[in-house]
């Protein structure tokens, strides 16, 4: 997604800010590979020149905390290693969803497991449902001339 963010915003916006914002983009893709090519203090500064041109072309209404914590993420590259390792959001949008199988607000652990053990007997169902043959259905003479076969 950050990697069509530069393209979309190439037209709309200033080239200040779109220039910013493709920086942001890239920065995110260097600390969010596999292997970190590049050195972590150029990443570190690269970041503290990210935000204050956000600063500078954003209104103040656009921060909040979580802006300033881009420039802490270099540092637990270094604590903690690669980000693909220890990043938290795959699960945390798991809950997300997790959590919209709720129905009943008095035994929200029940709704979850009742919820998602249909959906995982569903899937099953529609896997092994289209490798099968129907058995009590009558079969389209057309099948195999809409395939291809038998012409």
């Amino acid at each position: 997604m950050l990697q069509l963010l530069p393209v979309a915003v190439h037209g709309i916006l200033p080239d200040k800010v779109r220039v910013t914002i493709t920086r942001l983009c890239f920065f995110f893709n260097a600390i969010c590979s596999k292997v970190i090519d590049q050195l972590l203090d150029d990443l570190e500064n690269e970041a503290s020149i990210i935000i204050c041109q956000l600063e500078m072309y954003f209104p103040p209404s656009f921060f909040d905390i979580m802006n300033y914590l881009l420039i802490h993420l270099v540092r637990e590259i270094r604590l903690c290693g690669p980000i693909f390792l220890w990043l938290m959001y795959p699960f945390e949008r798991y809950i997300k969803v997790l959590k919209g199988y709720t129905k009943n607000q008095y035994q929200p652990e029940a709704s979850i497991v009742e919820r998602y053990i249909a959906e995982e007997a569903i899937e099953f169902c529609f896997e092994y449902i289209e490798t099968g043959t129907p058995v009590s259905l009558p079969q389209s003479r057309h099948d195999c001339t809409r395939e291809g076969r038998g012409t």
